[in-house]
């Protein structure tokens, strides 16, 4: 079957990389189609008018003018639902367990691909598509894998670990095999209306970066004052709040000791946040669960295995051991200590240049 004989829904968010997507699967012979994810702001609520966001209605008139330039079919897909459950409802969910989420994960997962491939597949499209830095490989082993793009500035590898088989096999990443000034010439030289528009940077549903008073005014919750403590329990102060900390953090804690100090473990049990030197936030091993296996079918229970980690997604990555040690547990033993692990943020493992798999850092 040739490419013409094949329809991939592209997911638009009205930037460039997904815009470049759809024209390069345009000019590969595929029958595209183009769709908007509506997923969090109504249109009268957005407040992303100008920032390359993906949620409000810049996104969607954007990225159907692209369309129109195009000549492909265009849609709005209302996922609201999918995202207020899958998205933010963790998001605030981790938060209150004293934990810090990566919501486009979650998103990736749950709604870019699961709902959106869903409904893909069942209006008869072989493929969904979008403009991420990354490719997808179908290994020796006959696996699929995520793998990483040519451009190690914009590779979005890690916010990926958490896709299926299924998943993979039905998805296009057309702008993996490119560098974003490519990315913009080829926008320029297509005349698309946002060849030059600006990359979105914050969370979309959090533009003003103030994720206490987010989850405050989502949840309803007050998050109640405590204890500044050190790791041994003596108390140095009183803080906001444990949703305005997370591990590593050295700005905003108001203390007077008189030298830089870092947010090392918050305990929402005790509602406490621990403070240490700089040398408390650095660790050799840590502890990871709600495990994705990608490249490599299953670690078995008691085996090892040596690959490249990464513990958020603007690390570079270090070399470990991650050892199967529970049903849904791995430990990971690093070459070398790394600053602040964070419980709720991903740990994403590497063989080579594919992601193998992750999971979700416990402690």
């Amino acid at each position: 079957m040739s490419n013409k004989d094949k329809t991939v829904v592209v997911g638009m968010s009205g930037g460039v990389d997904s815009s470049v997507a759809a024209y390069l699967l345009k000019e590969q012979g595929y029958n595209v189609i183009g769709v908007t994810m509506q997923i969090w702001q109504d249109e009268s609520e957005c407040r992303l008018e100008n920032e390359g966001g993906c949620c409000g209605v810049t996104a969607v008139e954007d990225a159907r003018r692209v369309a129109g330039v195009l000549g492909i079919p265009y849609y709005v897909m209302n996922f609201k639902e999918e995202f207020q459950k899958n998205v933010i409802d963790y998001f605030v969910d981790e938060y209150l367990h004293g934990r810090t989420p990566n919501p486009c994960i979650a998103c990736n997962r749950y709604v870019k691909w699961e709902s959106l491939l869903t409904k893909s597949l069942a209006i008869g499209a072989d493929y969904i598509a979008t403009g991420h830095y990354a490719r997808i490989r179908h290994l020796d082993n006959g696996r699929y894998a995520i793998a990483n793009s040519v451009t190690a500035k914009k590779d979005q590898t890690y916010a990926l670990y958490g896709l299926t088989q299924n998943q993979l096999a039905h998805t296009l990443m057309p702008v993996g095999d490119y560098e974003k000034p490519k990315v913009r010439e080829i926008a320029e030289r297509a005349g698309l209306p946002v060849a030059h528009k600006s990359d979105s940077q914050e969370i979309c549903f959090v533009p003003d970066g103030d994720y206490a008073s987010f989850i405050e005014r989502d949840s309803g919750i007050v998050m109640p004052e405590g204890n500044f403590v050190t790791k041994d329990g003596e108390v140095l102060g009183r803080h906001r709040g444990i949703t305005h900390y997370t591990v590593g953090q050295r700005r905003g804690l108001d203390l007077p000791m008189g030298r830089r100090v870092f947010v090392t473990e918050i305990r929402p049990e005790t509602n406490e946040v621990v403070v240490g030197e700089a040398e408390d936030v650095w660790s050799e091993t840590l502890k990871a669960n709600r495990l994705n296996f990608m490249g490599i079918g299953d670690l078995p229970l008691g085996e090892e295995d040596h690959f490249l980690a990464k513990i958020r997604y603007n690390h570079a990555g270090t070399g470990c051991r991650v050892k199967r040690t529970g049903e849904d547990e791995i430990t990971c033993v690093f070459d070398d200590p790394v600053r602040a692990v964070t419980p709720g943020q991903a740990l994403v493992f590497y063989k080579d240049d594919y992601v193998a798999g992750g999971g979700v850092i416990v402690s």
